[in-house]
C-alpha cells in the first residue's frame, strides 16, 4: 500500500490506531480527492512520524482511517527560527510556506519600528504551515508564533541562542566564521521589514553578544526573497541539507 496523498492530524499514530476525521478532511479526501474504502493515506502529527493508513470508513461529513505501517520516523528539523516582519498578506505566506518547507523549526513574526502590518492571523499562517509540510514531505511541523515587538523578543532573548542578523546596511559574511564556534548552538535567522531596520534596532542588535551580521549581496532584497536567501545560507553553513 504506497499513499499519494498526505494529512496532518492532530492524533496518535501507531499501528491498528483508528483516526476520525473532521467534517472538513473527509471532504478533502472523499469529495475533492474520490478516496474510497481501503484507499491509501499517509498520515503524520508532527511527533509519531510518517504512517500508512487505509480508509476503513467514509462520509460526506466523516470517515476513519486505520494506521498500517510506519512509512518514516518523526525527521526533526535544525533548532532554528525563522524571525521576520510581516509584509502584504501572500508575501507573508510565502514567507511561513518556505520557511517550513527548508526547516525552520518555529516561525516568529515581530514587529520592527517601520513594520508595515500591525497584525497577523496566527491560525491561517499555522495552517499554511501545515500545508506545507504536507506538500514537502516533512513529518515536523514549525510553530508559527503570534505577532510580538521585536524589543520585546530581545528583551527575553536565550542567552545561549545565537542570531544571523540580515543587515542590508552591511557588507561581508560573519557567518561562516560563527558556524565553526557556534556549530552545536541553537540559532535564530532575522529578517528586516521592506522599510529596513531603524538606527535604533540595529545599534541593539549589533551590541548583542550572540549576533553575527550577515549580508545578503550587493542588491536590496525584498523580504519574502531575503528569507529563502538567508535561510539557503545558513542551511550550508550549519543546517541539515
Amino acid at each position: 500500500m504506497s499513499a499519494k496523498i498526505r494529512l496532518y492530524v492532530e492524533h496518535p499514530l501507531g499501528a491498528g490506531q483508528s483516526i476520525p476525521l473532521t467534517k472538513e478532511q473527509a471532504h478533502y479526501l472523499f469529495g475533492v480527492m474520490r478516496q474510497r474504502l481501503g484507499g491509501a493515506v499517509a498520515l503524520f502529527n508532527g511527533s509519531d512520524g510518517e504512517w500508512q493508513a487505509e480508509v476503513t470508513e467514509a462520509g460526506k461529513r466523516g470517515g476513519t482511517l486505520t494506521c498500517r505501517v510506519q512509512s518514516k520516523p518523526l525527521q526533526m528539523p535544525p533548532d532554528l527560527w525563522l524571525i521576520f516582519a510581516p509584509i502584504k498578506k501572500a508575501r507573508t505566506d510565502f514567507i511561513v510556506e518556505k520557511a517550513a518547507e527548508m526547516g525552520a523549526a518555529r516561525i516568529l513574526p515581530v514587529g520592527t519600528e517601520y513594520t508595515n502590518s500591525e497584525r497577523i492571523r496566527q491560525d491561517r499562517l499555522q495552517a499554511h504551515a501545515v500545508e506545507a509540510a504536507e506538500q514537502c514531505g516533512g513529518t515536523y511541523v514549525p510553530q508559527v508564533a503570534d505577532l510580538q515587538k521585536l524589543s520585546q523578543l530581545l528583551d527575553h532573548w536565550p542567552a545561549e541562542r545565537q542570531l544571523m542578523f540580515c543587515d542590508e546596511a552591511e557588507v561581508g559574511n560573519a557567518l561562516q566564521l560563527a558556524a565553526q564556534d557556534h556549530k552545536d548552538a541553537p540559532w535564530a535567522i532575522l529578517i528586516g521589514p521592506e522599510g529596513g531596520f531603524s538606527e535604533k534596532e540595529r545599534k541593539r542588535l549589533h551590541a548583542m553578544a550572540q549576533s553575527h551580521v550577515v549580508s545578503l549581496g550587493p542588491r536590496i532584497l525584498r523580504a519574502d526573497t531575503a528569507a529563502v536567501a538567508a535561510m539557503t545560507l545558513w542551511q550550508q553553513a550549519l543546517g541539515d541539507w
